[in-house]
């Protein structure tokens, strides 16, 4: 199967997941907040991986990591929220990098020589392919995006998972602290 067959391969499925989780109406039934907090309450391993479960098919169904983020501070609290998402969210990188990759191999490489600023964003990811990942999880996390977009682009596995797992901690943080604040200032109930 040619480049251009499997990026096309990966957008159809993509999009079919898409479709599907919009058709169902799961994607504005998962869960409430006070059924994530019962659920963690009472069994804190089960609602863990549930919660990373969650996340994995999510991120595949492109929905962004914030929303799992926040859900995770509103019924965890900024602290154990936070550390549970960085769990969840290194999960659901790394197994959408595994998927997309399987499915689509290096499809992007096709458009390496198409033009200087392609030429360019793959040199720099050839070159130092751990800093790229980190910088761009830094920048934008666990966008779905970004997980197709490097899974695609050839970069090796085990500068996507140093990359994934250096660059998360502090956006995950500061974002943690932020959905706590926010939701004080809503008068949100918090755990501390």
């Amino acid at each position: 199967m040619s480049r251009q067959q499997r990026l096309l391969l990966v957008l159809a499925l993509l999009a079919a997941a898409w479709l599907t989780l919009k058709l169902s109406g799961l994607s504005t039934q998962l869960f409430t907040l006070a059924e994530l907090r019962a659920l963690f309450d009472g069994h804190q391993g089960l609602g863990l991986l549930l919660f990373t479960l969650l996340f994995m098919a999510g991120n595949l169904l492109q929905i962004p990591g914030w929303v799992f983020l926040a859900a995770a501070v509103l019924a965890l609290g900024p602290m154990w929220g936070g550390l549970g998402t960085y769990l969840a969210a290194c999960c659901a990188c790394l197994s959408s990098f595994f998927v997309i990759r399987w499915l689509g191999a290096d499809a992007l490489r096709a458009w390496q020589n198409k033009g200087r600023l392609s030429r360019r964003l793959f040199a720099r990811l050839d070159r130092h392919p751990l800093q790229s990942v980190t910088l761009l999880r830094l920048m934008f996390q666990t966008a779905p995006a970004l997980n197709v977009a490097l899974a695609l682009s050839g970069v090796p596995w085990r500068s996507y998972v140093l990359g994934t797992v250096i660059g998360l901690p502090l956006p995950i943080a500061l974002y943690s602290l932020f959905f706590d604040r926010l939701a004080l200032w809503l008068h949100l109930p918090v755990p501390s």
